[in-house]
């Protein structure tokens, strides 16, 4: 500590024997820095501050209907984006800036000093935008923060429907492909339609229902025909003087004989009393049996060799000609049944062979109204959305949707806001005075002296055996009085200084 205290009172003692030479170092930093400060040009800002209403009644009427537009980020991408070059190039065009620029650089030098000193800032929670720049002109920083709002403003109020414009552009156009291909698709349908119209199916029914269909009616007409033979039979039957027996085989059951008759149920009877007492294996139950199949067979003979009585009128009775007139229109219902069951036949044949065809051909219809389908599915929601983008257009470009409202136009400033020149004086000023103090301590460094005996000590390692004390006569005290007094004038006149261009930037403010 007591070395660091040694070398500060070294230090101090080496700039005060330099002092003259830091005063006129300090006074001619001071003097050319507060020259140069003084010639600086004023420095002229103006602020417009505009408030951006994004709420709107039209939002939660209009919900569903249409795309809402973000308004809140369209001003805030807006706000981003307004220092671009070609704003920028608009505001100078538009503040005649350009007319002073006689070259590409001076034109470039323009945009990049314009886009430098020009400011945006806002808040999103207010959505209140401000626009600032600072310039040596007043006039010229008024015009310019006035043509940045004028920007901002229309690119609010315009600034979509461009867009919108050519969305709907893009969507109409897209409908007219599709309409075209909707067009075609319906063509295809139709020309497959009449070049298959054979084959395909009919009032929503298959060819799988058809050929069902088909054959029931073939399996009905059938049977009518075997029922229609059977009729004729028995009218065959009757007029040959047979009993009218349907089947073509006599059943025992069928058959009316009494003597056997009874016969038989005796013997069932007794068959089913057997049964109770023994199996089927018993002698007198297969004995039983037997006996009732002989009595059944012989009925059944005796009914098929039975002939009809002679009667010498029977051709003659009107019963007679009543069973050929039935006979003949029993031929005829015959024939006409079994011409329908044959034309069925055909017709069932046929159909089963285009059924063989009838995938191939549904599959290619299936593609072709697929292809329809898809086509008129995009061309009705193109035009859902083309009445959309419309309406999103017109939405979007109302005021009502997004109003501007100027809270501070941009003014002509009458007093200038820079430079700070009281800042940059006592910068100039500490400058000055520790440049003075740097500079004598360097000059001590450089031709060092000894201030004391200890440093002569330190600085040779030799012993001192004293010190030989300065006697000042009466005019070096004079000559050192007058130099302490000059050295305290030219301080105190430097700090006067300081005070006069303090004053004198306090009256330019």
């Amino acid at each position: 500590m007591e070395e660091i205290i040694a070398q500060l009172q070294s230090g101090l003692k080496g700039i005060w024997k330099y002092r003259w030479s830091a005063v006129l170092v300090a006074w001619a930093i001071a003097t050319g820095g507060s020259i140069k400060i003084y010639l600086l040009p004023d420095d002229y800002q103006t602020t417009a501050r505009v408030f951006v209403d994004t709420q709107s009644i039209l939002k939660p009427l209009l919900s569903g209907m249409t795309s809402m537009p973000n308004v809140t980020q369209q001003v805030a991408i807006m706000s981003r984006t307004l220092l671009s070059r070609p704003n920028v190039e608009r505001v100078i065009r538009m503040v005649d800036l350009d007319v002073k620029a006689s070259t590409p650089r001076e034109h470039e030098k323009q945009v990049d000093e314009l886009m430098q000193k020009i400011r945006i800032g806002g808040t999103s929670t207010y959505d209140i935008y401000t626009i600032s720049y600072s310039n040596s002109d007043p006039r010229l920083v008024r015009d310019v923060v006035q043509s940045f709002l004028t920007i901002f403003v229309e690119g609010g109020l315009k600034g979509k429907r461009g867009e919108s414009d050519k969305a709907v552009q893009f969507i109409d156009d897209q409908i007219r492909s599709y309409e075209e291909r909707l067009l075609a698709a319906e063509n295809s349908v139709k020309e497959f339609k009449l070049k298959h119209n054979t084959l395909l199916p009919r009032q929503g029914v298959d060819y799988g229902s058809q050929i069902l269909m088909s054959t029931d009616a073939l399996n009905n007409a059938k049977l009518e025909l075997v029922e229609a033979e059977q009729a004729r039979k028995a009218i065959h039957s009757q007029i040959a003087g047979d009993e009218p027996i349907l089947g073509t085989d006599l059943g025992p059951a069928a058959i009316d004989n009494p003597e056997l008759d009874g016969r038989i149920s005796a013997l069932t009877k007794s068959l089913d009393a057997l049964l109770l007492q023994y199996t089927e294996a018993h002698p007198d139950i297969i004995s039983t049996r037997r006996l009732i199949t002989l009595l059944e067979e012989r009925k059944v003979h005796e009914a098929k060799t039975r002939t009809a009585p002679s009667d010498p009128g029977i051709g003659y009775s009107p019963m007679l000609q009543q069973l050929k007139v039935a006979l003949a229109e029993s031929d005829a219902r015959v024939a006409s049944i079994r011409a329908r069951v044959a034309e069925m036949q055909q017709r069932h044949a046929a159909l089963v062979e285009q059924s063989k065809a009838v995938p191939e051909v549904e599959s290619q219809l299936a593609q072709l109204n697929r292809d329809y389908l898809i086509n008129k599915d995009n061309y009705e929601k193109l035009i859902e959305r083309r009445e959309a983008a419309k309406l999103s257009g017109d939405l979007s470009t109302s005021t009502d949707m997004l109003s501007f409202k100027i809270i501070d136009p941009p003014t002509m400033p009458l007093r200038p806001t820079g430079p700070n020149r009281a800042l940059l004086y006592s910068i100039v000023f500490g400058v000055a005075v520790l440049a003075g103090a740097a500079v004598a301590l360097l000059i001590s460094q450089v031709r060092p002296t000894y201030q004391s005996p200890a440093e002569l000590r330190d600085a040779t390692g030799l012993r001192v055996l004293g010190a030989v004390a300065m006697n000042w006569t009466e005019p070096q005290r004079k000559k050192r009085r007058r130099s302490q007094f000059g050295f305290g004038a030219g301080v105190a006149s430097l700090f006067a200084f300081y005070g006069g261009v303090m004053a004198l930037s306090m009256l330019q403010s």
